[in-house]
């Protein structure tokens, strides 16, 4: 089953512990995977693709999902 709920920064942040300008700059700079989706001019991500790239990216450091 897929997870087709949007999350913005916000959303993204709180699954990895960090604040919401952190995961803007891990964009800014090329860490994040480009948005799934962009409403008026702001970027949201299917809750599936985050944790892709939570499960994949580096100083992951044995994180574990909620």
């Amino acid at each position: 089953m897929s997870d087709r709920q949007l999350w913005s920064y916000k959303e993204i942040a709180a699954h990895i512990r960090v604040q919401p300008d952190t995961v803007r700059s891990y964009r800014k700079h090329g860490l994040l995977p480009p948005p799934d989706h962009v409403e008026g001019g702001k970027p949201y991500w299917y809750a599936e693709t985050v944790r892709a790239w939570v499960a994949r990216r580096p100083g992951n450091r044995g994180r574990r999902e909620e």
